[in-house]
């Protein structure tokens, strides 16, 4: 009998992703991934619903009650050193020089689905690693690429695109084929939470600057051509195509176009200046390909919450390639993901410049 470790975080999806693998006839153990450093200087979240939580003492109880009634075996992976030095000094390091990470990418990619699997392997042995993230995995020829799930409401494939040949090749998505509503379904027939319990999973649950822990630095608003608008208490406070909260007048709406960490500066320009038809990224990880065809359009997302641009791709460089886009884009953001799909799957993922 196959084995496969789920991760387990007591919420619906991976309940649910455990259950259906159990039922499938899979020897299933669950494994909850342990992430909040006790001595950490970094400050706790407000919200309860954070992954990064240093009250996970409850939630262990729940999540073990929920493994007793599918009938599975469950432990715990300590991954809080790692956790606070490629994902928390990574997001204020990048920040602090002006760029926007994404957290949860790096995330799945070093620590869930890296380091805690890693971990977990000299406890007990597996031959997959699961999780209840909305995804499928496709193989074309010898190469591995995440797909778009069937529920593109819920569909997780942009936080999924740093995962390695190596981590898909031993990866499944159980509820990549189904519906949240079908899920939750089963979760209420199997008891394992009630009826329309709110489930709300944040990467930290309050306000970001609070990681940076960064004290508050007066510092320019300037338009584009440098004139000066307006104060800040610090450019970290600020994103790429910002409206409001800028607390100045001027004859039309302004958005916040550039960041400049050594000046300290918030530059603002009109809606026409946060429009991009290129972009640049590197530190690429391929999937479905290791080459760009010039005779695709690509589908590019910028952001996590982009529906994709249509674009050309290509490569200038060992580790870094050109996106053209066919139609202006909003506010590209450097260290944001660019995330590219040839119909539902992903090629590669590169991050902004």
């Amino acid at each position: 009998m196959e084995k496969v470790l789920v991760g387990l975080s007591g919420g619906i999806d991976s309940s649910v992703a455990a259950y259906l693998l159990k039922k499938q006839g899979y020897d299933v153990i669950g494994a909850t991934m342990l992430i909040w450093k006790k001595d950490s200087p970094y400050p706790a979240p407000v919200s309860p619903n954070s992954c990064y939580n240093p009250n996970k003492d409850e939630d262990i109880v729940k999540i073990k009650e929920i493994a007793e009634k599918i009938g599975i075996e469950h432990i715990t992976i300590d991954c809080s050193s790692l956790y606070e030095q490629k994902v928390l000094d990574n997001f204020r390091s990048e920040y602090m020089s002006a760029r926007t990470p994404n957290p949860c990418i790096w995330c799945n990619a070093l620590i869930k689905f890296g380091a805690m699997v890693n971990e977990a392997r000299k406890i007990v042995s597996f031959d997959y690693f699961a999780t209840g993230h909305y995804a499928r995995i496709v193989k074309n020829g010898d190469r591995y690429a995440v797909k778009k799930a069937v529920d593109l409401k819920k569909d997780q494939s942009y936080f999924l695109s740093r995962l390695t040949q190596q981590q898909l090749k031993c990866t499944l998505f159980p509820l990549g084929g189904m519906t949240k509503e079908d899920v939750r379904k089963i979760d209420v027939v199997q008891g394992f939470h009630k009826e329309g319990e709110a489930e709300s999973q944040d990467f930290y649950g309050g306000d970001y600057t609070d990681l940076l822990m960064a004290k508050d630095r007066k510092g320019d608003i300037v338009f584009k051509d440098g004139k000066k608008l307006g104060e800040h208490d610090g450019f970290w406070h600020y994103t790429i195509g910002q409206r409001k909260g800028l607390g100045i007048a001027y004859s039309e709406p302004l958005y916040v176009i550039r960041l400049d960490s050594s000046k300290n500066q918030v530059v603002v320009g009109t809606k026409e200046d946060t429009l991009s038809l290129k972009a640049r990224a590197n530190n690429i990880v391929y999937m479905k390909s290791e080459e760009f065809s010039p005779f695709i359009d690509y589908s590019v997302k910028v952001r996590s919450t982009s529906p994709g641009n249509a674009a050309k791709v290509k490569k200038i460089g060992e580790d870094e390639i050109e996106i053209e886009f066919l139609s202006n884009v909003n506010a590209i953001t450097p260290g944001q993901s660019a995330v590219i799909y040839d119909g539902d799957e992903v090629v590669a993922s590169a991050i902004i410049e």
